[in-house]
Parts: structure tokens; C-alpha cells; sequence
């Protein structure tokens, strides 16, 4: 049998202000399917969303509330940092950075930076709606 190892990543956390606000902007804006939607007996909500051609990938949505993982003090100050627009919470790939900044741009999506030519290829910066922000990045090609 062989040694166990990790094999890959399947969940990422993105910390947000308000749970529908943010399934708003993930589903609604930028697309993405709804992986997992349960609510708990005690209220804890799992929302997971992720890109269509990624089945095999879910960015969690963690609403921050008090609870098991975090004191009030903790969650008021986290709330704070995602706010301030802290948190850069990865890089989403894309075909065409020009074309989404366009479609995004257009339905309201906040950038804070347009698409720039950057060495590994085309890259715009977008802040969703709670204030955590993202690369919409366009792999350079040759």
C-alpha cells in the first residue's frame, strides 16, 4: 500500500460579510454554480460555490459570526479587515480579461485595476462585495 499523502486541494475559505450578498456576487455576477447550500440545526450555514468548468474545486463562503472558531471580538475585527479590502483571496483564471472586465464592469463589479499587461500575461484586479479582492488573470500564451 502506498504512503499517505495529501492529493490536492478542494476548498478554499473566503471570509464575507453577509452570506446572500456574497452568493449575489458569486453566483449572479461572476457565475459560478452552488456546490453546497445546508444549514445547520444550530444555524451555521455551508455555502460553497466554484467555477463550472471546476467541478472539482469549491470556494467556500464563510459568513463571520461569533461561534466555536472565534470570540465577538474576533469576528468584529475580522469584519473590519475584510472590509478594508485586506484579504487577497487568490487568482481566477480566464480566456478573456478584457471581455470579463467589460461583462463585470458592466453589471457593477468593482475593480482596482483594469487589465493590465503584466509578465505571465493579462491581469485585472477585482474587490467583490464584502472587500476581499482577486486577480481575473489571462494566462500569457508563447
Amino acid at each position: 500500500m502506498a504512503a499517505p499523502r495529501i492529493l490536492r486541494q478542494s476548498h478554499t475559505t473566503v471570509y464575507v460579510l453577509d452570506h446572500e450578498e456574497a452568493l449575489v456576487f458569486y453566483r449572479d455576477l461572476l457565475g459560478f454554480e452552488v456546490r453546497m447550500d445546508v444549514t445547520g440545526e444550530d444555524g451555521f450555514r455551508w455555502l460553497a460555490v466554484g467555477p463550472v468548468g471546476q467541478p472539482d474545486w469549491q470556494l467556500v463562503l464563510a459568513e463571520i459570526r461569533p461561534g466555536p472558531m472565534m470570540t465577538a471580538e474576533t469576528a468584529a475585527q475580522l469584519k473590519d479587515f475584510v472590509r478594508q479590502g485586506l484579504f487577497g483571496i487568490g487568482v481566477f483564471e480566464t480566456n478573456d480579461c478584457q471581455g470579463m472586465y467589460e461583462a463585470l464592469s458592466a453589471k457593477g463589479v468593482t475593480f482596482l485595476q483594469a487589465p493590465t499587461k503584466q509578465f505571465y500575461g493579462l491581469e485585472a484586479l477585482v474587490r467583490d462585495n464584502s472587500g476581499n479582492w482577486f486577480s481575473l488573470t489571462e494566462r500569457q500564451t508563447g
